[in-house]
């Protein structure tokens, strides 16, 4: 057996083990346009997975993590999602920071911050979009100054589409702290407590009728002036280095979850007769072979911008199909005042998988620039 198949099995081995008793009850609970759910419980059962050295699994043995390489790594993802063990809440620590501070950061911000990401013992979220500077990153206008004393920075703006920062105690922010400058220059990546006078959260109201992602405010929060990663004016090239962390590994995970959804509605199909209809039918098999590439794809390592544009619409069209297999039934809800069933849920929630994560506008321009080398898109 090789080292990859004796780790999979080992995580396959405490999964089965491990999620039991109260845990077996957040089998496949949470996830996007879901994180609502039993948000406490998954809280507890990724300390319990902390505790066995179970999360940052790909992090170096020296920061915490287990050193896995990388084909270890999709087994750990494959295995969880195979075991439809409940959606992780410290994502954004774990994938983005983490890794970050592990590429940038100082000495001392990561002894302050990676053990309590390994340890699920604080919580992240991503301050990137602003209302005017959505996929638009480089058009931030949050601002970053030096106190006085040069002790703390001061932050002042808004984010938005700012997920589970209600449940954060830590904000990563893109922050404007050089005056005057433009675009991609003069910005820096800070790391902001969320805890404190001057920053307030505003959760914002989904399609789904639930909440995950959030307006947050801040008038005069302050941070260490330590809590700067990499040097100040240099956070363009620190918050790109994140959005690649960001669209790593752990999708492959997403695949499986993904199969396990087209296996659902291939399933209602058959129960409630829509296979009978050829067009849904072939609508079923072209999701499936489009499936099969998307997996082919991510394991060949597909550049990150090709692979969002393909999940995100694959599992956009996949909400629309689900759709019509549940037919009349899918316009109404499932009880009052707005309950939805997994279906409806899902056709609501990934009208946002082509926006969030970098639009799909975006993406072309980066696969038309970056990777194809054709002339950049013209700019007032």
């Amino acid at each position: 057996m090789s080292s990859v198949e004796e780790f999979r099995a080992e995580i396959r081995a405490w999964l089965a083990d491990h999620l039991v008793g109260e845990f077996a009850e957040l089998r496949g609970r949470g996830g996007p346009g879901r994180e609502h759910e039993a948000f406490e419980g998954r809280l507890a059962w990724e300390r319990h997975m902390a505790a066995h050295g179970w999360t940052c699994v790909g992090w170096p043995v020296e920061h915490g993590g287990r050193g896995a390489s990388l084909e270890e790594q999709i087994a750990f993802h494959e295995e969880y999602a195979l075991a439809d063990a409940p959606a992780r809440v410290n994502h954004i620590g774990e994938q983005l920071l983490g890794p970050t501070l592990i590429a940038f950061g100082t000495e001392e911000q990561k002894k302050r911050f990676l053990p309590p990401i390994v340890a699920v013992g604080e919580l992240w979220c991503q301050g990137y979009s602003e209302p005017d500077a959505g996929s638009d990153l480089a058009n931030v206008r949050t601002r970053g100054a030096l106190s006085p004393d040069g002790s703390q920075w001061v932050v002042d703006g808004q984010k938005i589409w700012t997920s589970l920062a209600h449940e954060a105690q830590w904000c990563f922010v893109v922050a404007r702290t050089e005056s005057g400058s433009r675009r991609h220059a003069g910005l820096s990546y800070l790391l902001v407590p969320l805890d404190q006078p001057g920053v307030e959260v505003r959760p914002i109201v989904q399609l789904t009728g639930t909440s995950e992602f959030n307006e947050v405010f801040f008038d005069g929060a302050r941070t260490d002036a330590s809590h700067v990663v990499g040097d100040p004016g240099d956070g363009w090239r620190i918050a790109m280095a994140t959005l690649g962390f960001e669209r790593g590994v752990s999708t492959l995970g997403q695949q499986v979850g993904f199969r396990r959804e087209w296996d659902g509605l291939a399933a209602l199909a058959r129960r409630n007769g829509a296979i009978a209809d050829p067009l849904i039918r072939d609508r079923l098999v072209q999701a499936w072979i489009d499936l099969e590439a998307m997996a082919a794809s991510a394991r060949r390592g597909v550049d990150p911008s090709v692979g969002k544009l393909h999940w995100a619409a694959w599992h956009r069209g996949l909400g629309e199909l689900a759709m019509d297999v549940c037919g009349a039934a899918s316009t109404l809800a499932a009880g009052e005042p707005y309950e939805l069933d997994d279906w409806q849920r899902l056709f609501l929630f990934s009208r946002a998988d082509t926006i969030y994560a970098g639009s799909d506008e975006i993406q072309k321009n980066i696969v038309a620039e970056r990777l194809l080398g054709l002339p950049k898109e013209a700019r007032v």
